[in-house]
């Protein structure tokens, strides 16, 4: 049997059913809706073992300050810890709304019909998790294997083969530990004759692409676990993944010493050296460097042939 979805509408109990209130308007756009009084036990949202929340909106109106303390209540009950949820202010009162309170986005009342359900979706569009054959979504990421193409919050995030392949594997795992070994094997292949390293280097350049967005922990020792997203870290839509991508990643390995994840065992500066033979697109970063090189060499001879024709020019001064 298909799980029920609803939305829950939490607020002030004679206030929740409302001609304008929000259970009225999206009962009117065909949704399925239940109400809670602020001050009643969460489980009563369920009716049934079969029921599901698609959305949370928490009416605050001019109290916003009761809105925070409502959704920690919620959040205790475990069938609502993962669902979304949006908190419903006056004009007169957003400027009190604390960005630290949990909600993933905010209403205005009187509600626009079409915005707040277009709201509701979008929430939970951003919480939801899928694998199908052709789509996998984890967070703010979404990975289409048919376009083999990656994008966080809705902002394409440019892949090697193996960086694509290993986040899709480590996606697939999620919430389970995945060794180096067992990566090298489902990834690189069982005729791979690299080391362990390479899986650490492809990791480090996975994180600094995708930043906060994905929550991939180091286990010393046993290998990686991809752990839930936190909340927040790929919204509104991605947003914040998107400001870590155009910070080039800078973030990426704070956010993983904040989280009291351990470094890899053998990060050095010199990791480009240990990534012989792995594909097209790290040679070509190799060809960068070696052009780089020789574009340092240039320059280096350029200075030279100015300062000798500078001495030249001074020898003549002299004379």
């Amino acid at each position: 049997m298909a799980r029920r979805s609803f939305i829950a509408i939490v607020g002030h109990g004679p206030d929740l059913e409302r001609d304008e209130g929000a259970a009225s308007v999206l009962r009117s756009l065909g949704a399925d809706v239940r109400t809670l009084d602020l001050w009643d036990d969460p489980p009563r949202l369920f009716l049934d073992d079969e029921s599901k929340a698609r959305a949370i909106v928490v009416e605050a109106l001019d109290r916003p300050d009761l809105a925070a303390a409502a959704l920690r209540a919620l959040r205790r009950e475990p069938r609502l810890e993962e669902v979304g949820a949006l908190v419903a202010v006056s004009v007169a009162q957003i400027a009190r709304i604390e960005p630290s309170s949990g909600f993933d986005d905010f209403l205005l009342v009187p509600y626009v019909p079409a915005e707040l359900y277009a709201r509701v979706r979008l929430v939970e569009w951003r919480r939801s998790e899928f694998a199908t054959e052709e789509r996998v979504k984890v967070g703010a990421i979404v990975i289409d294997r048919a376009a083999h193409d990656v994008s966080v919050g809705g902002m394409h995030v440019p892949l090697t083969a193996k960086e694509f392949a290993l986040l899709s594997y480590v996606c697939e795992r999620r919430g389970k530990v995945v060794s180096r070994t067992e990566l090298l094997r489902r990834v690189w292949g069982s005729q791979y004759e690299g080391g362990a390293r390479t899986v650490d280097i492809h990791v480090r350049r996975l994180r600094a692409k995708l930043g906060a967005a994905l929550p991939l922990v180091t286990l010393r020792g046993a290998g990686y676990r991809l752990e839930s997203p936190v909340p927040g870290s790929g919204g509104p839509e991605g947003a914040d993944a998107g400001r870590a991508l155009q910070r080039g990643g800078a973030g990426a390995e704070s956010h993983g010493e904040e989280r009291g994840e351990p470094r890899d065992e053998d990060e050095d500066e010199d990791e480009e050296g240990d990534d012989e033979g792995d594909e097209e697109g790290d040679e070509d970063e190799e060809g960068d460097d070696e052009g780089e090189a020789s574009a340092r060499g240039d320059r280096r001879s350029g200075t030279s042939e100015s300062t000798s024709t500078t001495t030249g020019r001074e020898r003549r001064v002299t004379r």
